[in-house]
């Protein structure tokens, strides 16, 4: 029962009006790397079994503030980085906005492959490659964290979701925010999606779920595959 947190970077002095992509030497601004900071006093309670980032410096630079203190290390995974955007690289989003390319992507993505560039569809194929190579390496038992960029990051969730890669423009990660996913044998659960706050001590599950060993409600036997139904009793 592996569970993956996302934390998207904090915000870089060109995050909304430039679609960023692979631009060399972007670092975070003060306000990003004061959400670093916020993030890692958020996980400070929750042990962390590993610590990935993409090789882009905005995700270093908030992964490293997650990792400072403890004894995990940032490990760097290339498939984790973002999408590349080709010719669309470091240009406006306002005049990316009138391409004709740009309704494909809002309606389309599946369909889409930047010019010069990557496919959305590609992205998603590597990251989730990622994902799937990780939970096996950390096991069970794992939590770990990954750093990485918005559209890699939905492209994870709309998977884990069960979504059509065409869906993930309805799914939203902000700068800095936490999305959580814990992955069964039989079925992921999105537990968190784009959080921005709020305590993550029950994000590691309970030693006895970890075992494999079920849980027991109401008589039945319920395995860590199972969704709740009637909405669940909730954590206590």
């Amino acid at each position: 029962m592996t569970t993956l947190l996302l934390a998207r970077h904090g915000l870089t002095p060109l995050t909304g009006p430039v679609l960023a992509g692979w631009t060399p030497g972007l670092h975070l601004s003060d306000a990003g790397r004061a959400q670093a900071e916020a993030l890692a006093v958020r996980l400070g309670p929750l042990e962390l079994d590993a610590i990935v980032s993409s090789p882009l410096e905005r995700c270093q630079e908030t992964a490293g503030a997650v990792a400072a203190g403890r004894e995990t290390e940032v490990v760097t995974d290339e498939r984790f980085g973002e999408c590349r955007y080709g010719d669309w690289t470091g240009r406006p989003i306002a005049e990316l906005a009138k391409e004709p390319l740009w309704r494909v992507v809002q309606t389309h993505p599946s369909a889409v492959t930047f010019p010069g560039g990557e496919s959305l569809a590609a992205v998603q194929h590597r990251a989730v490659s990622a994902v799937r190579e990780w939970n096996e390496r950390l096991g069970p038992k794992g939590v770990y964290l990954v750093c990485s960029h918005g559209d890699v990051i939905k492209a994870i969730v709309a998977d884990a979701m069960g979504l059509h890669l065409d869906q993930f423009q309805r799914i939203t990660a902000d700068p800095a925010s936490l999305t959580a996913i814990r992955y069964t044998p039989l079925r992921p659960f999105v537990l968190r999606l784009n959080d921005l706050g709020g305590e993550v001590a029950g994000l590691r599950p309970p030693e006895e779920t970890q075992d494999g060993a079920g849980e027991k409600d109401g008589g039945q036997n319920l395995t860590e595959s199972d969704a709740a139904v009637g909405g669940g009793a909730g954590t206590t």
